[in-house]
């Protein structure tokens, strides 16, 4: 997950993720830097944090998780 500092959108993601017991990778891009930049060529349309990746597959960002999670998809993503 690559998120910034004072980002709710990236708590919000972190707590759902925690909540279902997986391990969080977390790349701070704050401040830019090479993880920022490996964000932008893993995803290239990437306009906002957090950009979340499950298994190296794009899953979105905070909205998107949650969506996945309403509709039942991201247990079967994370293996639970």
């Amino acid at each position: 997950m690559y998120s910034k500092a004072w980002c709710p959108f990236c708590v919000r993601a972190k707590s759902l993720l925690k909540k279902k017991g997986v391990e969080i990778i977390e790349y701070d891009i704050t401040m830019g830097g090479p993880k920022r930049e490996e964000m932008m060529q893993r995803k290239p349309d990437a306009m906002t944090v957090p950009q979340i990746f499950i298994n190296d597959q794009a899953i979105g960002g905070s909205d998107d998780l949650a969506v996945l999670d309403r509709e039942g998809k991201l247990d079967a993503l994370l293996g639970l």
